[in-house]
């Protein structure tokens, strides 16, 4: 099997979007060999594991979350062949795989649903059908069986007449849910997480694994859009500890997507003691510039909120003995840096570009967790700013755009928040050089590649003292070096301590204590320094060449300053 240098608490994870890393073939989208090419800059860089997002075969309705086969390479990535030589590859330099496991939904495309619709019973049982409400029966449809939606804005539910019956999708209608409930689906989702184990890989991301145990009886949601309804389950806990057992993983690193969570299940999910998952990501921290709760509304980022969630989730996965996974960006976010106000002098040293992506990186890796790269963060990547909804992918973000059009929507305000909110922000192809397509491919890149691959690019970076990557790898190394970064406690100083758009917390380990303080504010601030305790503590890094003034009890930060103190 292969080993990562590290366990899951010192380690660091690099999330690849195969589709955007690297092409060999000159096809326009990034393959499995274009990843093995780019190992040793990977190393460089130190992470310890690599997640890989969906390579099996599919229609790419959802890039390929829709998967239509879970044991076999697509071959618009590479082959079996490929990916083998990419673990073995990997696992010389000590970086270890992990593998996306999609198991709440397949591709409509996947044998299993195929066949239920050519009338099998046994896979009929295997996805979620329901009569419609007002049915007369005979093949009449009558209305969906619930009011949920599914996260691309329409009915959750679909009419197949070959089914005879609505089926549940609570992703794109090309994503039909499986039926956990039947034990044949679990079996057969564990042989699946068995294939790749024996292939070698070091650990496993899960999909939206907190959607896979669905209520006992389906009733419309008269407060929301359903999320609620089935979120966290009542047997997921059982499901999770089932898989784990019986596909003897329980000693690889693991974690769990949880859509609409709460505190206290992921501490259960990650509690060691529970034997279900290692680590959790949870999103309400990406939540707090969404104007009453709706992504597509636009607000600023409300940092008194931001803080507050991280002080709760911070602490009290602490107190539950849980862990978490530390991230900002991923391939279903905007770009951090563009989101919490990097818009300026985007490339260039001492910009606001820089100065967020910093920030946010101190931020990130100095709190208590399993920090997550994603793909060009350690570049200081950005939204693309396209001029057209056309540039657009995305399959949300077409549906939304076409609502928000159908809503009373002028063109230019619908493309405006596609522009802030598309998944396809954080999807553009990799910035490696300057040159023609950001050096990413020989043909036409399947996403635009963005107008700041000119200046922010891995030739512009890699080994120049003071750039976004070397200020990521002394960040790696820190975690792999300090023990109080890696397994310290964490403490969250309070609200006397910090100013309106301030972040301050320690970590302690012994006699050992970081005072941590990350300003998201575009001008400068004042903290107190009462809470924050800082006599005989010295610099121990920033994203300014100078450390802060601190006189008379009073800290003065720059515009997005982020520093670390060290007695």
């Amino acid at each position: 099997m292969s080993t990562a240098k590290r366990d899951f608490h010192e380690g660091v994870v690099y999330q690849i979007y195969i589709k955007s890393f690297y092409d060999t073939d000159g096809d326009g989208a990034g393959d499995l060999p274009g990843i093995t090419s780019r190992l040793d800059y990977l190393d460089r860089l130190g992470v310890d594991y690599l997640w890989l997002t969906p390579f099996y075969p599919s229609p790419q309705r959802d890039n390929g979350y829709d998967v239509a086969d879970y044991c076999a390479v697509d071959s618009n990535y590479g082959t079996m062949d490929d990916f083998d030589e990419l673990v073995a590859a990997a696992s010389d330099r000590g970086m270890g795989i992990m593998l996306d496991m999609v198991l709440c939904h397949t591709s409509t495309q996947h044998e299993w649903f195929q066949r239920a619709l050519a009338g099998d019973e046994r896979f009929r049982r295997y996805y979620i059908l329901r009569d419609g409400r007002g049915s007369t029966g005979a093949g009449d449809p009558g209305e969906p069986p619930t009011n949920w939606k599914c996260l691309f804005g329409e009915s959750a539910w679909e009419w197949e007449p070959r089914l005879g019956k609505w089926y549940l999708h609570l992703h794109d209608v090309s994503q039909p849910d499986l039926d956990w409930t039947n034990p044949e689906v679990r079996e057969r989702l564990a042989d699946v997480v068995r294939f790749w184990k024996a292939r070698g890989v070091a650990g496993f991301r899960f999909d939206v694994v907190n959607l896979i145990s669905k209520p006992e009886v389906f009733v419309d949601d008269i407060e929301g859009l359903g999320r609620r309804m089935f979120a966290d389950g009542p047997h997921v806990h059982e499901y999770l500890k089932e898989l784990v057992e019986r596909t003897d993983i329980g000693d690889m690193v693991t974690v769990g997507e949880m859509a609409a969570t709460t505190l206290e299940n992921c501490v259960r999910y990650t509690r060691p003691s529970e034997h279900e998952l290692s680590m959790t990501f949870s999103f309400h921290h990406l939540k707090v510039d969404y104007k009453d709760g709706r992504k597509w509304e636009l607000m600023p980022a409300d940092i008194g909120r931001l803080r507050d969630i991280l002080h709760t989730w911070q602490e009290g996965m602490q107190a539950g003995g849980g862990w978490n996974a530390l991230f900002w960006d991923n391939h279903d976010q905007p770009r951090a840096i563009t989101r919490f106000g990097g818009r300026e002098a985007v490339g260039e040293r001492g910009g606001s570009w820089e100065k967020v992506g910093k920030m946010l990186a101190v931020c990130d890796h100095l709190m208590q967790g399993t920090p997550y790269i994603y793909q060009g963060d350690e570049l200081g990547m950005t939204n693309p700013g396209y001029t057209s909804i056309e540039q657009f992918d995305d399959v949300e973000s077409l549906s939304y755009y076409n609502i928000m059009l159908d809503a009373g929507k002028t063109v230019e305000e619908a493309l405006h928040v596609v522009n802030e909110r598309s998944r396809d922000n954080c999807r553009t192809p990799m910035q490696w050089t300057a040159g023609e397509r950001a050096g990413f491919t020989t043909g036409i890149p399947w996403l635009t590649v963005p107008a700041s691959a000119e200046k922010v690019n891995a030739d512009a970076e890699v080994g120049v003292e003071g750039s976004m990557f070397e200020f990521y790898r002394a960040l790696v190394r820190l975690r792999h070096e300090d023990a109080v970064v890696s397994r310290g406690a964490v403490h969250f100083l309070g609200a006397g301590a910090t100013a309106d758009k301030v972040i301050a917390f320690e970590r302690t380990l012994g006699e050992e204590r970081l005072v941590v303080v990350c300003s998201f504010d575009e001008g400068r601030c004042t903290v107190s320094t009462d809470g924050l305790a800082l006599e005989g503590y010295a610099r121990l890094l920033g994203n300014y060449d100078d450390e802060p003034v601190c006189d008379g009890g009073v800290l003065a930060l720059r515009p997005y300053e982020a520093v670390v103190y060290r007695r």
